[in-house]
């Protein structure tokens, strides 16, 4: 497969097999080479300020437009109503979650999806949700695409062969995708297969401003990688089902030709990927803790200045050096939801219960850290430079939101770990005040 890269670039592709597919000077000539039918996409307004707007042109066999009426579709587990259970404030920690055997029970993402968490709601536009995806076949002659907003898909469990509308992407653990609102997308696997989405309403994830770290560093632009232009013109006598997720429902249309069918495209509103291998790291050099805004990849951004709807954070390995610091995450207590995920290893301030494919929720206010054993070891290490969180890989979805917990998160999914706040119980007092 091939790329583009940089981050929100103006982008040109067009299938190799069909050179000068693409409209010389103008995006919607009387007539499009080989025939073809113009189709733009917008993923703003067309008022917005340059830097924000958002569209590409799509030059297809035929436009999207042509499918049978929507019709309602069975949502399984996939919700945005919050208000399915009493809230619940309490430290949450999931076991990882179960990816159903094939014969016994054929998944495809989106019968795979279960909505865990989130607020707000798509119709307002503003709000979050997170998912999560288990498996286990491929989408078969269907397409999802979401009206709601944008889908940051984080695979933990096999891989991701993902076609678009612009063109194929393979996601692997360790490496993320963005499919923004309103793009067509199937997914192949290759066996058991399980992840983490974070969805957001009403924005689309930018990188963070870097303010005095300067010009360079954490997720570096040319990392991002766009496909190139792909297409297939294939007939499907049998019927191609269009998915489409919109104020929180799904609905399908029947249609007899691939959605696939773009020949050529530019703009700069398109999926993407990028391998979490990449991040620059920034860390403390001399004691305590930067705060963890310096691990995040892609933020979406609310309407108050510095606050997040949603960021994407991540804990890769790097050095530890700090002097005279208890070096892992601090006890806290925040204004913001904090809900974690791992995609490999052992998260470094609980290595026993949070597990890869598992998630935890610690919400506004609700106090966490480091369980006991983590306290006990780190605060009588030998302070050296050590390499921290080699071979793991964990992640936080953090929001300014407060997110309520789906009856599947605590009850259906029965992957709840109760057991959780004992992590805390053996933390004991040091407390003397003759020994300063």
């Amino acid at each position: 497969l091939q790329y583009m890269s940089g981050f929100g670039n103006e982008h040109v592709s067009e299938d190799p097999r069909c050179p000068g597919a693409l409209p010389e000077g103008q995006n919607n000539p009387q007539v499009c080479p080989y025939g073809l039918y113009a189709e733009q996409l917008s993923g703003s307004a067309f008022t917005c300020p340059r830097p924000t707007n958002k569209r590409s042109w799509l030059y297809r066999i035929l436009p999207s437009v042509c499918h049978k009426p929507f019709k309602p579709l069975e949502e399984g587990h996939l919700t945005h109503n919050w208000d399915e259970v009493e809230p619940d404030p309490n430290q949450l920690r999931w076991k990882p979650f179960e990816i159903p055997k094939a014969p016994q029970n054929k998944l495809d993402f989106v019968s795979g999806l279960h909505t865990l968490c989130g607020a707000g709601e798509p119709r307002g536009r503003n709000g979050i949700a997170v998912h999560i995806f288990v498996c286990n076949t491929s989408m078969l002659d269907r397409c999802l695409y979401n009206s709601d907003g944008d889908f940051l898909i984080v695979p933990q469990h096999g891989k991701l062969l993902i076609t678009t509308e612009f063109g194929k992407m393979l996601v692997e653990p360790n490496e993320i995708c963005v499919i923004q609102q309103g793009m067509r997308f199937s997914v192949e696997v290759f066996g058991e297969t399980r992840g983490y989405i974070l969805e957001v309403y009403g924005a689309h994830f930018e990188l963070p401003d870097l303010g005095p770290i300067g010009a360079n560093g954490l997720a570096n632009p040319r990392d991002f990688l766009v496909p190139v232009a792909w297409y297939e013109d294939r007939q499907v006598p049998g019927g191609y089902t269009v998915i489409s997720k919109y104020q929180g429902k799904l609905f399908a249309a029947q249609q007899d030709f691939s959605p696939f069918n773009v020949v050529a495209w530019h703009g700069n509103y398109a999926p993407y990927k990028y391998h979490l291998e990449k991040f620059m790291v920034i860390n403390s050099v001399a004691f305590d803790h930067a705060d963890p805004s310096i691990f995040t990849v892609l933020t979406a951004k609310s309407t108050r200045p510095g606050v997040a709807l949603a960021d994407f954070v991540i804990f890769p390995p790097r050095w530890g050096v700090a002097n005279n610091t208890f070096r892992p995450p601090y006890y806290h207590r925040n204004c913001m939801s904090e809900f974690m995920g791992l995609i490999k290893g052992h998260y470094e301030a609980k290595e026993e219960g949070f597990q890869p494919g598992g998630a935890s929720l610690h919400s506004m206010m609700t106090p966490h850290g480091p369980d006991a054993d983590c306290f006990e070891k780190a605060s009588k290490a030998k302070l050296e430079p050590e390499r921290v969180a080699e071979g793991t890989m964990a992640f936080m979805f953090e929001s300014s939101l407060s997110l309520a917990v789906t009856k599947w998160g605590l009850q259906t999914s029965n992957r709840l770990d109760k057991n959780y706040y004992k992590c805390w119980e053996p933390l004991k007092s040091h407390f003397n005040p003759k020994c300063k």
